[in-house]
């Protein structure tokens, strides 16, 4: 009898299957491209970590798959994009003789 009450309160597991890193990864991937001409800091900082939970979620599967490519994507095309910035307006600086370093 005992067994049967111990058996009782055990609750199954459920696996969420990523779904909470997909979400976060779309929303920062989105977040960077917001905040992309305000602060620089920040929108690297939200492209690397929308790569990186996107990249989890993908692996991970689940519901939060599609939301973990789409915050992939986001966060790759941001930094790409910010790169191109940095090297298109080190190439001017130089062109005046400046130079952003």
């Amino acid at each position: 009898m005992d067994n049967m009450n111990n058996n009782f309160n055990q609750m199954p597991v459920q696996q969420n299957g990523g779904a909470g890193l997909g979400v976060a990864s779309m929303v920062l991937g989105i977040l960077s491209f917001v905040v992309c001409f305000l602060v620089g800091y920040v929108n690297i900082a939200c492209a690397i970590l929308a790569v990186i939970l996107g990249a989890i979620a993908v692996k991970k599967g689940g519901k939060g798959k599609g939301m973990g490519i789409a915050g992939l994507v986001l966060g790759i095309v941001n930094l790409a994009i910010y790169l191109l910035a940095i090297i298109a307006l080190e190439s001017f600086f130089q062109s005046l003789g400046l130079s952003m370093f």
